[in-house]
């Protein structure tokens, strides 16, 4: 006996790693773990740049 085939017949492809990857950090759900991610970013990046040297004592 042949084995099955399975048709997947759905009306629109299947979204990519990318799209998902974008609906899931615009999901509502996800807005204050994005906006901490975001904000730990900012806050790295101000530290090492030369900027983050106006902290230190003189």
């Amino acid at each position: 006996m042949p084995p099955k085939q399975v048709v997947f017949s759905s009306g629109r492809p299947q979204k990519g790693f990318i799209g998902t990857a974008y609906d899931e950090i615009t999901h509502p759900e996800n807005t204050t773990i994005v906006r901490s991610l975001l904000v730990f970013g900012a806050g790295v990046a101000f530290l090492h740049s030369s900027l983050g040297e106006l902290l230190l004592p003189p």
